[in-house]
């Protein structure tokens, strides 16, 4: 399929709502991720409606994973044997005002809880670029952001509940359990399932979103440090073609001192005169609002609104974290390429990300600049294409993202990640008949070896 024909079809995709694509799952045909390029490897699914239910289910099962939103794009959440689904357990638990905490039920969705949380008052440091996914799926996925000074959405989570292999109940908090809380949070599936998880929050806030058109490479170079810090959030938006970035997306909060002043011109990039997507050719229907139109936190720090279907529809993602050092370097690594990637890509996005102490998360102890790929849905070539990336990331210690499509070794993984064999010590304690493991723990995790 060509890129003219794909973007019509995805054109035709936007106008519906997301609600009745993100549950097409329930009908008779095979299960499948949200995207449709994965079809997972049984349609043995058990929704739980109950805690009781969860730990009963737990108990009986030899083997299982958790689905959440299904917004992975590998594996990392497929079952030969049998799935739990907490889509029924969606509601706040409860909210503490003085502690500045929420604590949500595993099933809900960023969409669903910050119009609540809006509601009370409060509100997220970050969001994704899509509100659809869950919290529970996104935190133990270490998903992200954008913005220099912003970890990624984990860093926010200061408690958990758990349903251990024995079908027992543990609760973790970052405050009791300082020990190994760093290795729960991000916890890739294999310690259980998360049936609660409190987050940090902080008071409401409203937000505008300005995009600049075209800011060329060598602005890019020449002023990157000034570009990823002029806003909250910051993406930057490349076929790698023309050697620029078609769209900079600004995300600015609008108290005092924090608020982007916008100018016509932007390091030479200039302002829409209109709401865009990052797909040029896709209308902007399925976005949030930009040219500056104040609005709630929650409406415009994802790029994609919640009644609509996020992104492209139909694709593929891959995405890579270098250390924030190394970005540069890294970047025009990738455009070295240009002329193997751009005809199997729809957008590449660029965006920074702060520092955390996650044992799994790729930004562990590391400021990292993301390199997002979001490709046809030709899995057959990007599957050739990937190891080519890879090739020339790997002088700068990329790691990838662990809900994406990558070819890494697991030789690679274990080498980015120091505390790896604490985690698996971890994962041992929780459950140590690996009931929660699945072929892409087992390939890319434990089939670690101490040297």
């Amino acid at each position: 399929m060509n890129k003219r024909t794909f973007l019509k079809l995805s054109s035709a995709t936007i106008a519906i709502p997301a609600v009745s694509r993100l549950l097409a799952w329930t009908a008779p045909d095979k299960l499948t991720n949200w995207a449709g390029n994965l079809e997972y490897s049984t349609e043995n699914l058990y929704a739980a409606k109950s805690q009781q239910q969860i730990q009963d289910f737990v108990k009986k099962q030899s083997k299982l994973k958790v689905l959440g939103s299904r917004h992975c794009f590998n594996n990392i959440a497929d079952s030969k044997d049998g799935f739990l689904s907490l889509k029924p357990l969606d509601e706040i638990v409860s909210l503490d005002p003085q502690a500045r905490t929420v604590t949500v039920d595993a099933g809900i969705t960023y969409g669903q809880l910050a119009p609540l949380l809006d509601a009370k008052g409060f509100a997220l440091h970050n969001l994704a670029s899509l509100p659809h996914i869950s919290v529970a799926g996104a935190s133990t996925t270490a998903t992200h952001g954008s913005g220099e000074k912003n970890g990624n959405l984990a860093t926010a989570v200061s408690a958990l509940e758990i349903v251990t292999a024995s079908g027992g109940i543990v609760k973790l908090s970052r405050q009791q359990d300082t020990d190994f809380f760093p290795g729960a949070v991000v916890g890739l599936g294999a310690l259980g399932v998360i049936t609660k998880i409190t987050l940090d929050i902080q008071p409401t806030y409203q937000m505008r979103q300005y995009v600049y058109e075209n800011l060329s490479f060598a602005a890019m170079k020449d002023h990157f440090d000034a570009i990823q810090a002029s806003a909250y959030s910051v993406s930057l938006f490349t076929d790698w073609q023309n050697h620029n970035f078609s769209e900079v997306w600004l995300k600015t909060r609008t108290e005092e001192g924090q608020a982007f002043r916008a100018k016509p011109e932007f390091f030479g990039a200039k302002l829409a005169t209109k709401n865009l997507h990052p797909i040029a050719e896709l209308s902007a229907e399925n976005c949030t609002e930009q040219m500056g139109v104040p609005g709630p936190w929650y409406e415009r720090l994802p790029h994609f609104r919640m009644g609509f279907t996020p992104s492209a529809g139909k694709e593929l993602q891959s995405e890579y974290f270098v250390p924030r050092q190394h970005a540069l370097e890294a970047i025009l690594a990738v455009e070295r390429l240009r002329e193997q990637i751009t005809p199997h890509l729809l957008i590449t996005e660029i965006r920074s990300i702060a520092a955390d102490g996650l044992w799994m998360s790729p930004c562990y102890r590391q400021p990292c600049v993301t390199i997002h790929f979001t490709w046809k849905q030709d899995w057959p070539a990007v599957r050739q294409l990937l190891p080519v990336i890879e090739k020339e990331l790997a002088p700068f210690q990329a790691r990838p993202h662990w809900g994406k499509l990558f070819t890494m070794s697991p030789q690679q993984l274990h080498a980015s990640y120091p505390k790896l064999p604490e985690f698996i010590a971890l994962t041992k304690k929780f459950d140590p008949g690996g009931k929660f493991r699945n072929d892409f723990l087992n390939t890319n995790i434990f089939s670690w070896r101490s040297q």
